[in-house]
């Protein structure tokens, strides 16, 4: 019964060494990454620009929408929408619809437009870069590249983070005008309220600290989702099927990685006072 127990206790924690390992692994990744920020920023300034025009814009038929500033504008227009139909019809239930911009400004803001501007980032510019890494690693691409005496990590790894935060202020700029718009023309235009009792509520209710906060946020959420991409997509095994299984682990640790930033960054700037005072 004893050596019953025991086994099971073995084989229940036999993967917890295996976990630290990988964790370590990532954490010396994730630095080394960063160390080489500086060199990649000096010496390969045209990769970055390249990485750069091919993150916002996209390649092949993904610039027939804007590329990824298009898919996450498209996204927080949809949201944005959602938010002022909802917040209209529910404040309509107790008589203060009035308060809808209040919504806008509140939500948007805080919310709504951080978290889909960071899942678009993961489903498109992060998920490439996994894919492209993954490729070039079966590939024995990335071999080729230190056998030619090139520090692979700053050249493509480095090179691709910077990228990602240069890519995130255009991104993540839209992504919000776009929650804006929509909100206010669901609200105006659909739902039929003055557009001047929208506007005192929205502009009441919108601080610009909030807005810089959000920015933060959304760089964070940047550097975060392009370190697990490219870390994943660098240590790709197993031929494509290999790249597919990168692909899959990245976004679903990226996605995790999006909604914790929030939780952490909502708890530390708006978990004490809020900075929230209902008036106007």
């Amino acid at each position: 019964m004893s050596y019953d127990a025991t086994l099971r206790f073995r084989r229940l924690f036999r993967g917890v060494p295996k976990a630290v390992d990988t964790v370590g692994e990532q954490a010396l990744f994730y630095g080394e990454t960063m160390r080489y920020l500086p060199n990649a920023i000096n010496r390969y300034r045209k990769e970055t620009i390249r990485l750069v025009a091919e993150m916002t814009m996209g390649a092949g038929a993904l610039v027939m929408i804007g590329g990824t500033v298009g898919v996450a504008a498209f996204l927080t227009l949809a949201s944005g929408g959602v938010i002022a139909v909802q917040g209209y019809s529910s404040l309509g239930n107790i008589g203060i619809e009035a308060l809808t911009g209040f919504l806008s400004a509140f939500l948007n803001v805080r919310i709504v437009a951080p978290v889909i501007a960071g899942i678009a980032l993961a489903a498109t510019i992060g998920a490439g870069a996994t894919a492209q890494l993954g490729a070039m690693r079966v590939a024995e691409e990335i071999d080729a590249v230190e056998a030619m005496a090139v520090h692979a990590v700053s050249y493509l790894v480095s090179t691709r983070l910077l990228a990602g935060l240069i890519a995130i202020v255009p991104l993540y700029s839209l992504s919000v005008l776009a929650a804006f718009f929509a909100a206010r023309f669901t609200t105006v235009f659909i739902n039929g309220q003055s557009a001047g009792l929208y506007d005192h509520y929205f502009n009441t209710f919108l601080i610009p600290s909030d807005l810089l906060w959000s920015f933060l946020q959304a760089i964070v959420m940047a550097i975060a989702v392009m370190l697990v991409h490219t870390y994943y997509g660098y240590n790709a095994s197993g031929g494509p099927v290999g790249v597919g299984v990168a692909v899959g682990q990245a976004v679903r640790t990226s996605l995790i990685v999006v909604v914790t930033i929030t939780l952490f960054i909502s708890l530390a700037v708006y978990g004490a006072s809020g900075n929230f005072n209902l008036s106007g």
